[in-house]
């Protein structure tokens, strides 16, 4: 049996259009865009823009979320033409299927999982320590972090409960339906979008220019007392200052990106996808780039990036306008309960996208035919939706949140690289078949989001990649013992 076997996209389409015993189509373009924007704004540009600039870039963390967005419209575009010639569930999976064969297919699908369940598991945990912010923290620390956590005094962790709450309540929206939960999703959009355009008008007043000189952290930045006997060295690591640190923080800032790409797993239930999923995925990313650049800005500049490191860091934006806008402090909670719908909306598209991930992948029969199976009256994915809580749910509820933060990015940069690759190889071996959109400038575009998304995985932290290496050793045990000898392309071969 090979293992470079492809799907004819023929096929695909005419299963793909049989919509009396498929995904309902229900999304338009403006739906695709919000669903975007609903995935992209979340932890990422609330929790790492302040990780990025202490740990990493200082103030020209500005510039690590424009190297990042740059790999991400080149990925982007080649998704964006994927999406309108294949517009079928599944996303980069279902791209390498009909491009590189079986094999690849299941590492990126396998990958996948790195960046939409393992992303949805972060934050999760993120939406939890918030929640317990807005509370003034009556949650005990037990009940809201994990066992590898141990609070300041010395409380240890046993279970995140808010995790797993938000979790379910998302999971049993989207066993209802995709067009409901896009409507959810509209709306937390409208709010948190227009909470952080509040935040730049207002705190565009409150920037110190002080606070944005040097731009860079230069090579000889003193060392940070970060109590307790411990220091942050600038010094120690070439990714922690200068043009290193503006690339390890675009490596971090990443993660704020993560999403736009959630939009193609859509594809099969949008109205017009030859139309409209360019626009959701490239629109969605244009809007979110704006968005977070001059929210960096504005970031830096009312507050000096090194109190990142002592104080601040998970609840960065309230903790600068309570010490450096004075008089500000219901802007503070305003910002408090966006980032909690804005975290919501993240997981929702997340686990939309994973879902619709695994659906593709047991039609192939790579996966058991359990993650297929549709509502006979919501027509959704149900038990793989449930399948997905618990998953998801062990992550969220056991496993701190940088550890599967990290993660993701690492899976959803592999993935970027091979859908690039992925309209390289299209080209040549189906250079005839209609595109309603095409990537301009390929295979130049192609090749420099390659490039862009490679150097980015070079800067993620050594032990992340080995775990991440680890999994996808994991992955090509389960595809040569279960999904090889269950894909359906083969049982269809055989004599």
């Amino acid at each position: 049996m090979s293992l470079w076997r492809k799907k004819s996209i023929t096929k695909l389409l005419a299963d793909a259009d049989n919509s009396e015993h498929g995904l309902k189509k229900t999304l338009t373009a403006t739906s695709l865009v919000a669903l975007g924007i609903g995935a992209i704004i979340g932890a990422g540009l609330f929790v790492r823009t302040a990780a990025a600039a202490s740990e990493h870039a200082g103030n020209a963390v500005t510039i690590s979320f424009l190297i990042a967005a740059v790999g991400c419209l080149f990925a982007g575009l080649c998704y964006a033409e994927f999406a309108s010639m294949i517009p079928i569930a599944g996303s980069a999976y279902t791209y390498a299927y009909t491009t590189m064969g079986e094999l690849v297919a299941w590492i990126i699908g396998w990958a996948l999982i790195l960046e939409y369940a393992l992303g949805a598991a972060t934050v999760s945990i993120a939406w939890s320590e918030y929640l317990n912010n807005l509370l003034g923290g009556v949650i005990p620390y037990s009940l809201c972090h994990s066992p590898f956590e141990s609070s300041a005094a010395g409380a240890h962790g046993i279970i995140n409960l808010p995790a797993l709450f938000i979790l379910l309540v998302l999971s049993l929206l989207l066993i209802k339906g995709t067009q409901e939960s896009a409507r959810v999703n509209a709306v937390i959009v409208f709010v948190k979008v227009g909470i952080v355009l509040v935040f730049i008008a207002i705190g565009w007043r409150f920037i110190n220019p002080a606070n944005h000189t040097p731009y860079l952290i230069p090579d000889n930045a003193p060392p940070v007392d970060l109590g307790g006997g411990k220091v942050f060295d600038y010094t120690k690591d070439a990714r922690s200052h200068g043009w290193g640190g503006v690339l390890g923080g675009a490596a971090v800032v990443f993660f704020a990106f993560i999403g736009f790409d959630a939009v193609s797993t859509a594809a099969q239930e949008a109205k017009n996808p030859k139309r409209d999923m360019p626009i959701g995925i490239l629109g969605s990313l244009a809007v979110c780039t704006i968005l977070y650049v001059l929210f960096a800005h504005v970031l830096t500049g009312v507050a000096p990036y090194v109190d990142f490191l002592k104080a601040g860091k998970e609840a960065s934006v309230s903790y600068a306008i309570q010490h450096y806008m004075p008089g500000f402090g219901w802007l503070a909670t305003l910002v408090t309960v966006a980032i909690l719908a804005g975290f919501s909306s993240v997981i929702l598209v997340m686990l939309l996208g994973q879902s619709r991930v695994f659906y593709s992948m047991s039609k192939d029969g790579l996966i058991p035919k359990i993650f297929s199976d549709l509502h006979p009256k919501f027509r959704t994915p149900y038990k793989s939706n449930l399948i997905l809580f618990v998953f998801v749910g062990i992550f969220g509820a056991f496993i701190p949140g940088s550890v599967a933060g990290d993660l993701t990015s690492i899976g959803t940069l592999l993935a970027f690289i091979l859908v690039c690759a992925g309209i390289i190889i299209m080209r040549k071996v189906d250079p005839d078949r209609p595109r309603p959109f095409r990537t301009p400038f390929s295979p130049v575009v192609p090749i420099l989001g390659i490039l862009v998304c490679g150097a980015m995985v070079c800067f993620e932290d050594p032990t992340t990649v080995l775990t991440a290496l680890s999994w996808m050793v994991f992955g090509l045990v389960i595809f040569f013992v279960y999904s090889r000898h269950h894909s359906t392309i083969g049982l269809e071969n055989k004599p």
